[in-house]
């Protein structure tokens, strides 16, 4: 450990040693990284300093930070003989070992942390995913609600392809309201299909990655799959489909009322959106933020929140996220300690 990394160590920190076994110098480099950058990664997120010789680690730092720091460094020593470690990965376990740890489930039974699809299997990651992933199978109206990076609309695609295949309903269709945010767009050349299609792009690859691309456009072609603005949606009755409002923190009051309005007999809907990135014209209410009151005490539906701690994106997304909630329960508190301040000086 150089000097200058054991310097920043305070009173209480502790030293613990971690084992990782069986010794395999391939899986040791493979965990390490290239100049072991993947230890760089680990210390910075956790505020701990690591050494090593050989497949033994010292761990040094608060103790919470060093309980993280072993949990890490033993679950990419497990992973590191069957795959390359990379940044990303370093960062998903790290995600992980900060989220409330999803319930273990006898292997006789349906995990229902996983999603199965034809192309590939996924797994809810911390406690709040595999709730949202509880809710949708079992709910007829989840609404999923948190910031961006969250898995809240993938999740939902994902759960829409698990009930397609295995026919619980007969289509999917995919919903959003065509806001742009904050800019300006004018004219689009093109068809109905080529001006929407930018709003709806972050739909489309949820379900290329659930299904490949090839059958998404088959699919589409036979109205399986339907991906269209919300504005479509007045005066239709959608029943046995699957249908989720992606970004519905930009639609109005009378938009998201009339949305609801539209689940059918044998449907299942998720509505998904982040309450405070808004691109509604100013002034104009959220009917996101209005549906959360209006709703809240249904049995029948389910409110999943996710916070920064459920970020699976680049870690600096979850560092950007946070600092903006800190910054906004500053301005909160600033107009109730005005009055207070005045006082003390007059």
């Amino acid at each position: 450990m150089s000097p200058d990394r054991t310097a920043c160590l305070n009173a209480t920190d502790i030293s613990r040693d971690v084992l990782l076994e069986p010794a395999d110098n391939q899986r040791l480099a493979n965990v390490c990284g290239q100049f072991d950058e993947h230890l760089r990664q680990i210390e910075r997120r956790l505020k701990v300093n690591i050494s090593n010789r050989g497949n033994r680690f010292r761990v040094s730092g608060s103790e919470a930070g060093a309980d993280t720091c072993e949990q890490v460094l033993q679950r990419l020593f497990a992973l590191s003989g069957d795959e390359h470690i990379d940044p990303e990965r370093v960062h998903m376990c790290l995600q992980e070992a900060g989220m409330e740890p999803a319930p273990e489930v006898p292997s006789a039974d349906v995990d229902p942390a996983v999603i199965r699809t034809r192309r590939r299997a996924l797994r809810g990651r911390g406690q709040n995913q595999v709730n949202y992933i509880a809710s949708i199978r079992s709910r007829d109206l989840t609404f999923g609600i948190g910031p961006a990076g969250t898995g809240k609309t993938y999740l939902a695609v994902a759960c829409a392809v698990e009930a397609l295949e295995a026919e619980a309903v007969r289509r999917i269709v995919l919903v959003r309201p065509a806001v742009e945010a904050g800019e300006r767009l004018g004219f689009l050349p093109g068809d109905m299909s080529q001006k929407v299609d930018p709003y709806l792009r972050p739909m489309y690859d949820a379900l290329y990655d659930t299904m490949g691309f090839e059958r998404v456009g088959r699919l589409i072609e036979r109205n399986v799959i339907e991906v269209a603005p919300l504005a479509f949606m007045r005066g239709r009755s959608l029943n046995d489909a699957f249908v989720i409002l992606d970004e519905a923190q930009n639609t109005s009051i009378e938009q998201m009322k009339m949305f609801l309005t539209r689940i059918g007999f044998g449907s299942r809907a998720v509505v998904t959106g982040d309450i405070t990135q808004t691109d509604l014209p100013r002034g104009q209410a959220s009917g996101l933020s209005h549906v959360i009151r209006v709703l809240a005490n249904i049995d029948d539906i389910a409110f999943c929140h996710f916070t920064a701690r459920d970020v699976v994106r680049h870690p600096l997304v979850q560092t950007i996220v946070q600092a903006y909630d800190a910054f906004a329960a500053q301005e909160a508190a600033a107009p109730a300690e005005t009055p207070a301040r005045q006082r003390r000086g007059s």
